[in-house]
């Protein structure tokens, strides 16, 4: 059975598209088959892969804009078991081309439905911003994984996030889960770092991962290499706790086939 996250956070500098890249490779090290799409415009998660655009690769604009079925934008990349739909700078364009489109909400979703069985889990990268590629990615979804940074506005970015989900479910009708919160760029010398982090687990209990990531600069580095970070520093702190990121997201896979079996 294919889970598919979106990973998301409308406020930039995050650790979105680390955790994108880096959660989907430390589940293909576990011989798990993973999808990465990239949804946004920069396409940080493509270069991210040491995927780079040439001249006829299929895009994810092509697939939600011109149709192309969604396995013709499917490109290897260099860790085994992890394939990238990737995205360049034409999905600038998607929200104002599909704003006329019947169920243009829903268009990755349906795109998506072929693929289920091929992919044990399929991570999207969402953009920085609430616009129509979010919410397609968001309807796609099964699940929200959200990245936020141990700052003083952090609780305040993640309340209208949590408010947007809630809107999914309510005028969609879509059982969009929460994966999980997930504190980055975490740094335990600071006290705003651990007043933080212990005012997020009160207030969201159970829903705040027990995974941090930590704040690396092995981890900033990667990206620019073209390499997730199992594969560019392996030993790192930071490639532990993606590791460790995996793991718990497993965990969490288990638990609930063990219920549902009840």
């Amino acid at each position: 059975m294919t889970r598919i996250i979106a990973v998301t956070n409308q406020k930039g500098g995050v650790g979105k598209t680390t955790t994108a890249i880096n959660v989907a490779a430390a589940l293909a090290a576990n011989d798990i088959k993973v999808l990465l799409i990239d949804c946004d415009p920069q396409g940080n998660a493509t270069s991210g892969v040491g995927v780079q655009k040439t001249e006829g690769m299929q895009t994810l604009h092509d697939v939600l804009i011109d149709g192309k079925e969604a396995k013709t934008a499917i490109q290897q990349t260099e860790m085994e078991g992890l394939d990238l739909i990737p995205a360049d700078k034409n999905l600038i364009g998607v929200n104002l081309q599909l704003v006329n489109v019947d169920d243009r909400e829903s268009i990755l979703r349906k795109h998506l439905h072929g693929l289920r069985g091929e992919y044990r889990y399929i991570i999207i990268d969402c953009p920085p911003s609430l616009d129509l590629l979010t919410l397609n990615a968001l309807m796609a979804a099964d699940a929200v994984l959200i990245p936020i940074q141990c700052e003083f506005f952090a609780l305040e970015g993640i309340s209208s996030l949590i408010d947007t989900i809630d809107r999914v479910r309510d005028s969609f009708g879509h059982p969009l889960e929460i994966e999980g919160i997930l504190l980055t760029m975490y740094d335990e010398r600071t006290n705003l770092a651990r007043q933080v982090a212990a005012d997020l687990r009160e207030f969201f209990q159970d829903e705040v991962l027990k995974t941090v990531i930590p704040r690396s600069i092995r981890l900033a580095e990667a990206p620019s290499h073209g390499k997730p970070i199992l594969l560019y520093d392996p030993g790192s702190k930071g490639s532990e706790a993606y590791i460790q990121l995996a793991k718990e997201i497993l965990k969490h896979e288990q638990t609930r086939s063990a219920k549902s079996a009840r």
